[in-house]
């Protein structure tokens, strides 16, 4: 199967020939191909030739990645946008078509590009002041309700520049969680959150991208809400919060995709048997019956040895290898 159809029949709670892979970000570039990506400064500041020379640059680490990982998409984290922006000039627009066509001519055939949608939501992403979000939460609730939806209209304006651009799937991308709880009551989720993004959501999903919801932590509280949002994709069933992807799956099952769970602590200290047990774990009960797509519990950061997440990669290349040559 090619990327695109893999992805599809897994979100569709078929299986494909094997899980989908890839990862939100891969921040080893240096480790896996002896370069870094572009800084952001740079790629934001130029202009003509030299951007179009950092695009190329991009393109081909994040090309390099998908051949010697097979992942079947990318997520692009550079060039980003910290805050949603109205502005169709800015350079991350301009690269996603640029990385599609430059991917489609690399392999000859689709690789889904997809990209985040920043401070969508009131979270830990974006509470700055904890005691002050504390007051307002319990005396001035009206304020916070107004602060929601301005997050809402921004963030609706950078989705559709990004749909305007290609992308194939979003990522609202906010940590809702801790590894005790959630971050907001699920009454409060309820009335901060949950409207703003289902709204979102459904607008995403009705100009034809998939969606992905990012976040960290305990979710059982506000699972059953997150459902109700209705995105394609959950990420990252967070183990190290006890998000056991055996129950998850049960609940969510043939309602909406898994992203995640093999355990990143794991791969940044743990030992290889450990590794292999996590990554069997998660296959074992995110893959049957589709609505799974391979990956860690958040992403591949400094600081996780590459030979670590070399290891996940060929364990599971080794349980599908007629799929992954």
């Amino acid at each position: 199967m090619l990327p695109k159809e893999r992805i599809a029949a897994a979100l569709g709670f078929r299986e494909p020939d094997r899980p989908p892979h890839f990862e939100q970000v891969f921040e080893l570039t240096r480790e896996a191909f002896g370069q870094d990506m572009p800084d952001e400064e740079s790629i934001r500041e130029a202009r003509g030739e030299e951007r179009l020379r950092l695009f190329e640059r991009c393109a081909e680490l994040y090309a390099r990645t998908v051949e010697r990982f097979k992942w079947d998409a990318v997520l692009v984290w550079r060039p980003a946008m910290v805050k949603p922006v109205d502005d169709p000039g800015h350079p991350a627009y301009e690269f996603i078509p640029f990385l599609k066509r430059y991917l489609a001519e690399r392999f000859g055939y689709e690789i889904p590009v997809g990209a985040f949608v920043w401070e969508s939501f009131i979270s830990l992403d974006t509470v700055k002041d904890y005691m002050d979000f504390s007051i307002r939460l319990y005396e001035q609730p009206e304020q916070l309700d107004a602060w929601a939806k301005r997050m809402y209209d921004a963030a609706r304006l950078h989705a559709a520049r990004l749909i305007d651009a290609g992308v194939d799937f979003i990522n609202v991308n906010s940590d809702h969680a801790m590894n005790g709880n959630t971050f907001l009551r699920p009454e409060q989720f309820r009335r901060f959150v949950y409207p703003y993004a289902k709204t979102l959501v459904s607008y995403i999903r009705s100009r034809g991208p998939w969606v992905m919801m990012h976040s960290d932590g305990n979710l059982m509280g506000i699972l059953d809400q997150i459902l109700d949002i209705g995105p394609d994709i959950l990420q990252s069933i967070d183990p190290m919060a006890g998000m056991d992807i055996r129950r998850v799956k049960q609940i969510a099952g043939g309602r909406m995709g898994l992203m995640g769970n093999v355990q990143c602590s794991l791969l940044q200290d743990g030992s290889e048997e450990q590794i292999i047990a996590s990554a069997d774990y998660c296959l074992t009960h995110g893959a049957p019956g589709g609505g799974y797509i391979y990956s860690t519990s958040n992403t591949i950061f400094k600081g996780i040895p590459l030979q670590n997440y070399q290891l996940m990669v060929d364990y599971f290349h080794g349980k599908f290898p007629e799929a992954c040559t």
